[in-house]
C-alpha cells in the first residue's frame, strides 16, 4: 500500500478516535483509544513512540511503542481502520515499533491481549509474540476498619527475599504492572519495592517467616465515572491466611486514600484466583494474557 508511517500529531486524534470507537462492537467495552490518543501524541518523546498510517493527510492505524526498562518495552493501542484490514498495515506498524524498540537497546518487547481476543491472539503470533503470562484483576473494597490478622510491615529486603521464591513470581515470569506506565507490565526489581516503601505502599505479610507481599503502583481516577482507584502491582502469597490478611491491608490502605475502588493483579492459577475468591476479593471473570517478542531474535519485527 501506498501509505507513509509517521509521528502522530494531535490533530489526528478526530480520524483515530472515528474508527477505533466500535473496536469491539460485539462487547460492552469501550476502546481507550479516543480517551487517551492526544495525551499519546502530545506526551511522545524519550520513552514513547506513536506511529500512525497515513493516507493522504488521513490516519489510517495507529500503535505505540513504550521503553520500560534498559532492556524491555512494550507495543500497545494497535487499531487499523476496517477499510484498510487485511492488506498488512498491522505488520507494518508493529515491525516499526519493534525496530524502534531493538535501536534503543531493548531484549523483549511484550504486550496484552484480551484472552477472549481470538483476532487479536491470532494476530500477535503471526507478529512474532509467544506466550509469556496470564492474569486476573482482583478488585477489593476500600475498608478503613479492615484489620489483618497477620503482622504486616513495609520491609523491602523481606518483600523480595519472599518474591524471589514465590509461585507469583514463577508463574508471572517476574512481571508486575509497571510503576510508571499504566497497563503495562515489567520486570519487578528491588527498587521497586523500595520507592514502595518510601511512600507507605510496600505491603509484606510476616508472620512465622515472610508469607505475601504486594505494592501500590499508583492512583487514578477514571474519566467515564470519576471514581478513584488504587491499583496494586501484584498479589503474591503463600497461604490463605496470608492473602486474607494482604487483601486487608489493600483495603485499608485504599480507604486511607479516599479510594473508591481498588484493585491488584493476580497469577492466573486456580490457586491465586480461587484464595482471592475465598477472601471476597471480587475477581474478573476473564484472564489477560501477556505475550513477548524476541528483539534479540533478527528475523522478528525485521
Amino acid at each position: 500500500m501506498d501509505l507513509t508511517l509517521r509521528p502522530a500529531r494531535v490533530d489526528d486524534h478526530e480520524a483515530v478516535a472515528a474508527f477505533t470507537r466500535e473496536t469491539w462492537p460485539d462487547r460492552e467495552l469501550e476502546d481507550y483509544l479516543p480517551r487517551t490518543f492526544r495525551e499519546w501524541a502530545a506526551d511522545d518523546g524519550e520513552t514513547s513512540h506513536t506511529l500512525v498510517a497515513d493516507d493522504g493527510g488521513e490516519a489510517v492505524g495507529v500503535i505505540q511503542g513504550v521503553e520500560l526498562s534498559d532492556w524491555e518495552s512494550w507495543v500497545q493501542g494497535l487499531r487499523v481502520h476496517p477499510d484498510y484490514r487485511d492488506r498488512g498495515l498491522a505488520r507494518q506498524l508493529t515491525d516499526a515499533v519493534l525496530t524502534w524498540a531493538r535501536d534503543r537497546g531493548a531484549a523483549v518487547c511484550r504486550n496484552l491481549v484480551f484472552s477472549w481476543n481470538a483476532a487479536s491472539l491470532g494476530l500477535a503470533r503471526s507478529l512474532g509474540f509467544d506466550p509469556c503470562t496470564e492474569f486476573r484483576w482482583a478488585e477489593v473494597t476500600p475498608d478503613a476498619d479492615a484489620d489483618p490478622a497477620l503482622a504486616v510491615t513495609g520491609d523491602p529486603n523481606a518483600g523480595w527475599a519472599f518474591w524471589t521464591g514465590s509461585d507469583a513470581r514463577d508463574h508471572l515470569r517476574g512481571l508486575t504492572v509497571d510503576p510508571a506506565a499504566a497497563w503495562t507490565l515489567s520486570e519487578l526489581r528491588p527498587r521497586d519495592l523500595e520507592r514502595a516503601a518510601e511512600t507507605d505502599g510496600l505491603f509484606v505479610v510476616g508472620e512465622g517467616g515472610t508469607r505475601g507481599l504486594t505494592l501500590r503502583s499508583r492512583v487514578f481516577e477514571t474519566g467515564d465515572d470519576g471514581d478513584r482507584w488504587t491499583e496494586y502491582a501484584v498479589g503474591a502469597w503463600a497461604d490463605l491466611d496470608a492473602a486474607r490478611s494482604l487483601v486487608a491491608a489493600v483495603a485499608r490502605d485504599a480507604a486511607r486514600l479516599d479510594a473508591d475502588r481498588a484493585r491488584l493483579l493476580v497469577p492466573e492459577t486456580p490457586r491465586f484466583v480461587t484464595d482471592a475468591a475465598a477472601v471476597r476479593a471480587d475477581v474478573s471473570g476473564d484472564p489477560d494474557f501477556v505475550l513477548a517478542a524476541d528483539l534479540t531474535d533478527p528475523g522478528v519485527g525485521a
